[in-house]
């Protein structure tokens, strides 16, 4: 396929791109600025995803996705067959509150139009599990494991805007042809982060494992950037019955601690509630059962093999650079 992925800079913008060239996929990745990924795909790949000789690759385009007008012609001239947008502010409180609603919002609701005007095929988006309000006083589990059933209740803008891109989602599956779906990926961890590079909050993911508190924030949940790219392709190839209107959780198969949750989440996440005395063994709060289940979607890594490969993989490529 000819795929637009926006954001294409970003911590889980570059993730997606090489794992969608790695599978044959032509990307064009839209962003205000390119990350260098042009040319990207064949053998090899990045992030440590190979690719197949010849097969898919990685175009960069610089533009101003709040620019309408540019962003329908650009759109209107590649003729894609699908697009994935990730772009937006990405971090709750980074910026001031309605800067955040308006433009993530905004940027959606720019990219969706300029997909129907187009009539491209597939567009997902990229949501938060944020939505459901965790974290907040007063917040009660429904239930445990969290599947997409779950009432959402925003508590912050940047959580808000995604409820209101879910909807904006729906009503375009409601209303223009092709397929448009969400996804919620899960605490989003890049391969230099393994490796020990500061997460979006400060703190390495070493750290994040040795103290629960700092996992507990988001639920203990994570999600490998390689593993967000095979969750997109699978959706790619799904039937469009399968995704069209739909949302899914995406995350990995355990969860971000040392210890069960159901011994965790007493001290550290109350808000879960008894019924996350389930959440035995490595289980993580949330479900990936639907994705499993209409894509056959599964992710491939967890923090307890891959933390401690990828701690290596520095010195084993400045050895053969």
């Amino acid at each position: 396929m000819r795929v637009i992925v926006t954001g294409s800079s970003g911590r889980l913008g570059r993730s997606v791109c090489a794992g969608l060239a790695a599978s044959g996929h032509v990307v064009i990745g839209l962003d205000r600025a390119p990350a260098g990924l042009d040319g990207i795909g064949g053998v090899g790949g990045v992030d440590g995803i190979g690719g197949v000789d010849g097969i898919g690759g990685i175009e960069e385009r610089a533009i101003d996705l709040l620019d309408a007008q540019a962003t329908e012609r650009l759109v209107g001239d590649e003729r894609p067959d699908a697009i994935v947008h990730l772009a937006g502010i990405a971090v709750p409180f980074s910026a001031p509150e309605r800067e955040i609603l308006v433009t993530n919002t905004t940027l959606a609701h720019i990219v969706l139009s300029a997909a129907a005007r187009a009539g491209v095929g597939r567009v997902l988006v990229a949501s938060s599990p944020t939505v459901i309000g965790y974290g907040t006083r007063g917040w009660r589990a429904r239930s445990a494991p969290i599947d997409e059933t779950h009432p959402v209740a925003p508590a912050n803008a940047y959580a808000l805007s995604k409820v209101v891109i879910e909807e904006t989602v729906r009503m375009f599956a409601r209303t223009a042809t092709g397929a448009y779906g969400v996804f919620r990926p899960c605490y989003v961890v890049s391969p230099e982060e393994w490796a020990g590079a500061p997460t979006q909050q400060g703190h390495t993911m070493t750290e994040r494992l040795a103290d629960p508190s700092l996992a507990a924030v988001s639920l203990f949940n994570y999600l490998d950037a390689r593993d967000a790219a095979s969750f997109v392709d699978a959706w790619l190839a799904a039937a469009p019955s399968a995704i069209d209107g739909e949302g899914f959780f995406v995350g990995a198969a355990d969860a971000l601690a040392t210890a069960p949750i159901a011994d965790l989440w007493r001290e550290y996440a109350p808000g879960l509630g008894e019924a996350a005395d389930a959440l035995t063994g490595s289980r993580p709060v949330f479900a990936i059962d639907k994705a499993a289940g209409l894509l056959g979607w599964r992710p491939e890594r967890s923090w307890r093999t891959v933390l401690a490969a990828a701690c290596v993989a520095p010195h084993t490529e400045s050895r053969t650079s």
